[in-house]
């Protein structure tokens, strides 16, 4: 990842529901020289969080739930948005052990991205 992202030039903002812990963003904290391509991770765990801090439209999560792609996809483009990245990733989900559904069972994920393609 590091790699890629340097080769490119880019920068990359993630925003972890699902995760709580910031799973992903603790991962990446854990590769030398990272925090020059990765400016910002976001645990936006609440509902209030997505809407306040990534700009999620409420009638986004209202319409498709918290846990869909559609918000995960929000999240995304919140996230780079918000850090000014050129790439953006939007992960939310139910972690488990309980709290899903017929349509999200627990253990479910949703991972989007959301990607400016800059100029050279």
């Amino acid at each position: 990842m590091y790699e890629l992202l340097k080769q490119k030039n880019a920068t990359l903002a993630v925003a972890e529901s699902c995760t709580g812990e910031a799973l992903v963003s603790d991962k990446l904290t854990n590769i030398p020289g990272i925090s020059d391509y990765f400016p910002e991770g976001i645990v936006a765990y609440s509902n209030k969080a997505k809407i306040t801090i990534l700009h999620v439209p409420e009638l986004c999560i209202a319409t498709h739930g918290a846990v869909s792609p559609q918000v995960a996809e929000a999240m995304a483009k919140g996230a780079r948005k918000v850090s000014e990245a050129s790439i953006g990733i939007g992960i939310t989900g139910i972690a488990g052990p309980g709290g899903g559904t017929d349509k999200n069972p627990s253990d479910w994920f949703t991972l989007q991205l959301q990607v400016i393609i800059l100029p050279k």
